[in-house]
């Protein structure tokens, strides 16, 4: 019956649920223990791989699995879910330890490698990066200290080296992630949410879909400290999983060297026997055809055997200048999405989380305050962030209102003095192909009309002007017209990607 129950409820779930989903979720999960627990009634015990895909499942479908077991059993179901214990390896395996600096997992690792001899020690050293830093495991090397100052000990020489975990790199530094970036540090909000949605798979399970993953978007939006979250939760999951983090410049600064030491083989040493390879700005590429050779061949190289590939840049893939057909095509047949800039409520909801974290809970009235008078991106509103706190805590006053317009008076006055009605009718009229003179006609063409409103919702936003003043400087328009432009594409930004994205670009440029 347990066997039945469960394969019945993986049928349904297979025809209810979407394909990508089901085929990353629940396809791979074991088979089920299904018990009858006397009052409890039936019991269907679930045990995970691993502790990600043990969250994900329990907060994304445990409800559905357990009400199409109860629906197919025609009585009530609960659905247990456990993490899997971990098996010892094979001979020649790496192992996988929870804990990979305990000394329980140490010694692990080091009757592992005594049966397999020193040969397989070697091996496993040879899969840090080319440039990892090195084990202090040379002759002579002298004791390192411990943190009280005593002295550690020498190992016996039958115990490997790699045993005395001081010495090994931890998996973050090895991978250059930052550890601070992660799923739970990043807020979510519409203008990440399929990014960020997309990203989650990918770290639960790399390699099965979306691969590559192009993630796009103008500058400070969180395009980093998505992929850095990959990256820390693939490795919170597996220690030993190797993982790369780096910008393109990196990239090209390594294609350099090697070249001028003819020593490529070490290059497709250190990138081909990735198992996640995160690269910052792709769009550094252009122009440096070998640096894109190099990248094609490890590009090839590692989606051959199922690593897994995550870029980020400025633009879409098919907006790239100077860079080869053949990778941005390449680019372009995983999945492409982007990072909007965040609206209102997901700047406040940022100011918030970040204040918090600093110890200094923020007033939502003053979050507001900071939002509404800085767009631009996440980076600068941080900036804001830290400048109001430290203004606080210099003056020993408490974050008001009042304190925030204090603190920020030099960046609200360089808006102030940037942004005219004027000089916005003139950056709209340009970016829409339109005469700055249909700002103030009474024409009334689509092709007209819609830059004139969006030019009056911008001088709303970005201006201090009232209605009535907008409405004059728009050819002496009633300032109800005005105030329906403002809702009109105020709403329409909550929905239209495009619309969204040109108004930032707008917002950009207006503010220098």
């Amino acid at each position: 019956m347990s066997i039945d129950l469960w394969q019945r409820g993986c049928e349904r779930l297979a025809t209810e649920l979407p394909e990508q989903q089901y085929t990353t979720w629940i396809r791979p999960l074991p088979p089920a223990d299904v018990t009858e627990d006397g009052e409890a009634g039936t019991v269907v015990s679930l045990r995970v791989p691993n502790r990600f895909k043990l969250d994900w499942i329990r907060s994304q479908y445990s409800a559905r699995i357990e009400t199409v077991l109860t629906e197919l059993a025609g009585k009530p179901v609960r659905l247990e879910l456990s993490l899997a214990p971990r098996e010892g390896p094979a001979l020649g395996a790496r192992p996988l330890p929870s804990r990979p600096n305990s000394a329980a997992a140490v010694l692990h690792r080091a009757m592992v490698n005594a049966a397999q001899g020193h040969a397989a020690a070697r091996q496993q050293a040879a899969l840090l990066p080319a440039d990892g830093p090195a084990l202090d495991n040379a002759p002579g090397a002298q004791a390192r200290p411990m943190a009280d100052g005593a002295p550690v000990e020498r190992r016996a020489p039958s115990v490997p080296a790699e045993a005395r975990a001081p010495a090994a790199p931890s998996p973050a530094s090895r991978s250059r992630l930052n550890p601070a970036l992660t799923f739970d540090t990043l807020v979510p909000g519409r203008a990440n949410q399929m990014a960020r949605t997309a990203a989650l798979h990918v770290a639960g399970a790399p390699g099965v879909m979306y691969n590559p993953l192009f993630i796009y978007g103008g500058v400070g939006l969180g395009k980093t400290h998505l992929i850095h979250a990959v990256g820390n939760a693939l490795l919170k999951d597996n220690p030993n999983a190797r993982v790369l983090y780096l910008h393109a410049e990196q990239f090209i600064s390594d294609v350099v060297k090697n070249y001028q030491r003819k020593t490529f083989d070490e290059l497709k040493a250190k990138y081909h026997q990735l198992d996640l390879l995160l690269i910052d700005d792709v769009q550094f590429f252009a122009g440096k055809e070998r640096t894109q050779e190099e990248f094609f061949n490890a590009f090839e190289a590692l989606l051959a055997k199922k690593a897994h590939i995550i870029m980020t840049s400025d633009t879409y893939p098919k907006g790239l200048v100077d860079i080869d057909e053949r990778l941005t095509s390449r680019f372009d047949a995983g999945l492409t999405v982007a990072i909007e800039p965040p609206e209102l409520e997901m700047r406040v909801a940022i100011l918030l989380a970040k204040a918090k974290a600093e110890g200094a809970p923020m007033p939502e009235d003053v979050a507001f305050f900071v939002a509404k008078n800085v767009r631009a991106n996440v980076r600068e509103l941080e900036g804001a962030l830290r400048k109001v706190l430290a203004y606080a805590k210099f003056s020993h006053k408490d974050i008001t209102i009042h304190l925030a317009r204090e603190a920020l008076k030099d960046l609200l006055s360089i808006q102030n003095r940037q942004i005219s009605v004027e000089n916005i009718q003139k950056t709209v009229a340009d970016f829409y192909k339109i005469k700055i003179a249909d700002m103030y006609s009474k024409k009334r063409p689509a092709s007209i009309a819609r830059p004139r409103q969006i030019a009056m919702y911008l001088a709303k936003e970005l201006t201090q002007k009232s209605l009535p003043e907008i409405g004059e400087l728009f050819g002496g328009r009633d300032h109800t017209t005005v105030l329906h432009a403002v809702r009109k594409i105020g709403g329409e930004r909550q929905k239209d990607t495009e619309l969204n994205q040109q108004l930032h670009v707008l917002e950009q440029t207006l503010k220098g």
